[in-house]
């Protein structure tokens, strides 16, 4: 048995996978330092069953129905929420939208119960049966905005009704990365090349050109076996790999219109994605598993100038999709970085291939910025003297 106290007395979000279900249903408990008052956790095949111990009472979700599934590769959350009175749990990344129990104590003054979960302050589980991914200082409240605005660009309606991350709140990663890539001077046309985003365009609709050809060599970049030439873009790279990121730390990606990338996570990286020209459709999925294609919980598009983040728990898991029936390639600048908690340091974005299998995908180059760029302005030269 493994016991982990709680960053702060009634509040959590507990993180976990599941290793074995063999004689035993999956149980963990919160109790307070005497170990008189807590919660019984138990998931069976069926539910999720949660008990208050003193009295022994089931606090059921009569919506809830889904217990433990048959795939060791999904995440596990429970949300302890003394302030606000709830419970939560889920399977997938632990937000709201991936809820599949909640339970909402009474506010009568009369119930003890604000004072039981204000007292837990340590978790129980059987180390044979489950993995502590992490446990979380905060439990699950609102859903969390995916567009990131500036200090200077937010408003008191915006804060009151949570419609963006503000900068403050992300990581200080993050933030790093972010003022990196936001200033209003980091744009794809330039002064001395205003027709960059013209040219590129042009090079992805000409035969022979390079944007055109290298996608159809990237064909069967994500499925060997089956060449798929809109599940592609391009990769151009910024700077060099100092070993902080999966890869370069700063890539632009090109996507042309109907192309899309597999469903992929991001190595549990920090990262911060801007849209530089067009638009690019982002669907959310609650985690990467060879069991099967999980269905997506959300989906968000975002259009030039918008940014957009990942941390090591959430947003990890997406696809990308050019939505676009005509000729507006979406180019974006995504940044990661690796958490300055994260000591694997895996280099390898996972995905999942043609046949659903899990598979790593090294991060790799297309060409270099400075070296693009020159193409694509003596690829648009050219096309101006034929």
């Amino acid at each position: 048995m493994q016991t982990q106290k709680l960053f702060n007395y009634g509040q959590a979000t507990f993180i976990y996978k599941l290793l074995s279900s063999k004689n035993k249903n999956p149980s963990f408990v919160f109790y307070d330092d005497y170990k008189y008052n807590g919660l019984k956790v138990e998931l069976t095949r069926e539910n999720l069953q949660i008990h208050s111990l003193t009295p022994y009472i089931l606090l059921a979700d009569p919506s809830n129905q889904t217990g433990y599934i048959p795939d060791w590769e999904a995440p596990y959350w429970f949300s302890l929420d003394a302030q606000n009175m709830c419970l939560y749990a889920g399977i997938g990344e632990p937000r709201i939208e991936t809820a599949k129990y909640k339970y909402m104590f009474s506010t009568d003054k009369n119930d003890n119960y604000k004072k039981i979960l204000e007292s837990l302050s340590h978790i129980d589980y059987d180390n044979t049966q489950m993995q502590c991914i992490k446990i979380i200082k905060d439990p699950i409240t609102t859903k969390i905005p995916l567009v990131v605005k500036d200090t200077n660009d937010l408003t008191m309606d915006d804060i009151a009704k949570s419609k963006y991350m503000p900068t403050a709140n992300l990581s200080l990663i993050s933030q790093k990365m972010y003022h990196c890539i936001s200033g209003k001077n980091f744009t794809l046309n330039t002064p001395d090349f205003p027709d960059f985003s013209q040219a590129i365009e042009y090079s992805i609709r000409k035969s022979g050109c390079w944007c055109n050809t290298t996608l159809k060599n990237k064909s069967t970049e994500f499925n060997k076996d089956k060449p798929n030439e809109k599940e592609t873009y391009l990769r151009i790279t910024l700077g060099q790999n100092n070993g902080e990121s999966p890869g370069i730390p700063y890539v632009m990606e090109i996507w042309p219109v109907g192309h899309y990338s597999p469903v992929h996570s991001h190595a549990g990286a920090e990262a911060i994605i801007r849209v530089l020209h067009g638009s690019i459709h982002v669907k959310l999925f609650p985690y990467l598993s060879d069991a099967a294609i999980v269905p997506h919980f959300g989906s968000c598009d975002f259009k030039e100038g918008d940014i957009t983040w990942i941390s090591p728990t959430l947003n990890q898991t997406h696809q990308l999709v050019n939505l676009h029936t005509n000729t507006d390639t979406c180019i974006t600048i995504q940044c990661y970085m690796y958490d300055a908690k994260d000591k694997t340091h895996y280099d390898y974005f996972d995905y999942i291939d043609g046949n659903g299998i899990v598979q790593p995908y090294e991060p790799d180059s297309d060409m270099d910025f400075v070296e693009f760029k020159e193409l694509m302005r003596k690829e648009w030269m050219q096309s101006k003297t034929r």
